[in-house]
């Protein structure tokens, strides 16, 4: 699987949702633009609807709720992470990236585009704050 990197400022919630429907950052943004989803809403990096609701166009069944993160060991196979999570004007705000375990052991897919490697094993410098539980049928980094 190819980790899409984000185009735009509040583009990383698009580019995970395009990394896991294995879709273009540009086919997601036109069908986000059809529901009324923009890049320039900034609750695209501070609410979960518009995740979840592109999630499930795409047929891709995230759990209700988010869970707080405790541990790396203690995550679920698949999820996607709320990381870099800050408040301004009382409002939170977060990076979206997405978590995976798989046979060769955990990465962190991250659509952060000034990063040289998306494919992540760096996990002391990533902090999630909370994550959503995503099941799939067939995940893989190839």
């Amino acid at each position: 699987m190819k980790t899409v990197v984000q185009e735009d400022v509040t583009g990383c919630g698009l580019a995970c949702v395009a990394t896991l429907a294995n879709v273009s950052y540009q086919q997601i943004k036109t069908i986000a633009l059809g529901m009324g989803i923009t890049v320039t809403d900034s609750r695209l990096w501070s609410d979960t609807g518009f995740v979840r609701t592109l999630l499930h166009h795409y047929g891709i069944h995230a759990l209700p709720g988010e869970h707080s993160f405790v541990s790396w060991e203690a995550l679920p196979s698949h999820a996607l992470l709320a990381t870099k999570w800050h408040r301004k004007n009382n409002q939170a705000f977060w990076h979206w990236a997405i978590y995976w375990k798989g046979s060769d052991g955990p990465v962190v897919l991250d659509p952060k585009f000034t990063l040289r490697n998306h494919i992540r094993t760096d996990f002391g410098r990533i902090k999630p704050r909370w994550f959503i539980t995503i099941q799939l049928n067939s995940f893989s980094l190839e």
